[in-house]
């Protein structure tokens, strides 16, 4: 089969054709349906590199990423890849193994082995956006620490995030509510703490107590044993991701201290494990579909030319309300 009998099958030209596989924008919608419904029932495959070479393309989009053990970005990477085949390219990961460890001379950060760039939660960033610049190569930041005016992100709103899970905790009767901060070098993190610091502001309180830690079980573990062994533990912990907050729940069952009786938890991400243990995390849902399709279609404006000019997107949280937070119990 070639371009011809999916012409002939489509009813259209070979231009047409053409131009659907070469995912031209000027094509109409109901003549692309035409032309990728005869493909699939000749079972007609693009000669990927001949594709290329006409389009001046790679055919990849990169991502940039640090981590694969986390549902929120397990969840962007599935949405961004499904989208990306959807318009015939194929995702390519490239994973720093360590926070803080860049590779902006990666194999992928060149221009003729990709069209564009993602760059999921990046660290050093101004590293980033100043090398791909200079390469020309077109790239979009997910869930980025600064702002930047003549880049394109989608980011999520962590401030409301923190206020929400907080004014949850207060709607509830706690007054002595903890926060568990996830690392400063997040701005993510510093922003869960702001809008935790607003609400209880906003409620005439100031903060119980408010520990840093990593964005791991551990760290979380730790913590709500140091607040055991100085008898300093508060109501309610508003932990500043959902690892954080299992650790805690871990460490206050070992006690006898009881979740959400005793104590309420909240979390943030709604990482997979949150809704599988008992009890069921209380949490603060990240949009990562959301997320990924738009900074997805915002990429490949760019690559085809049509991004006017560069735009941030502002996502909000969603808190979702399980059995690790309750009333405050009265003695």
């Amino acid at each position: 089969m070639n371009i011809h009998d999916v012409a002939k099958r489509s009813g259209l030209s070979v231009v047409t054709v053409s131009r659907v596989i070469n995912n031209s924008p000027t094509v109409r919608e109901a003549n692309r349906q035409k032309v990728l419904k005869a493909m699939e029932e000749l079972n007609y495959q693009p000669n990927s590199a001949a594709q290329s070479l006409v389009r001046g393309k790679t055919g990849i989009i990169g991502m940039s990423i640090t981590n694969l053990n986390d549902s929120f970005y397990d969840r962007v990477i599935k949405v961004a890849n499904r989208k990306l085949a959807d318009q015939g390219y194929f995702l390519a990961l490239s994973i720093s193994e360590n926070e803080g460890e860049g590779d902006i001379n990666n194999f992928l950060f060149q221009r003729d082995r990709v069209d564009g760039i993602i760059l999921l939660s990046p660290i050093e960033e101004e590293q980033y956006v100043a090398e791909l610049k200079k390469k020309k190569i077109p790239f979009i930041l997910l869930d980025n620490q600064y702002e930047h005016d003549d880049v394109s992100s989608v980011v999520v709103d962590n401030f409301q995030g923190g206020y929400d899970a907080t004014k949850h905790l207060l709607d509830l009767g706690h007054t002595r509510i903890a926060h568990i901060g996830g690392p400063t070098i997040f701005l993510s993190a510093a922003e869960r703490k702001r809008g935790y610091m607003k609400a209880l502001a906003d409620a005439g309180l100031t903060p119980f107590a408010i520990e840093y830690s990593g964005f791991t079980v551990s760290s979380g573990y730790e913590v709500a044993k140091k607040w055991i062994r100085e008898d300093a533990l508060p109501t309610a912990i508003f932990a500043g991701d959902d690892f954080i907050a299992l650790g805690v729940v871990h460490a206050l069952r070992e006690e006898g201290v009881r979740v959400p009786q005793d104590l309420s938890v909240v979390g943030f991400d709604d990482q997979q494990l949150a809704g599988e243990f008992y009890p069921r995390l209380t949490t603060v849902r990240q949009p990562e579909a959301q997320m990924a399709g738009i900074g997805v279609d915002l990429l490949l404006r760019q690559i085809n030319g049509q991004m006017e000019a560069p735009t941030v997107t502002k996502l909000s949280p969603k808190l979702l309300v399980r059995e690790s937070t309750a009333y405050l119990k009265q003695s």
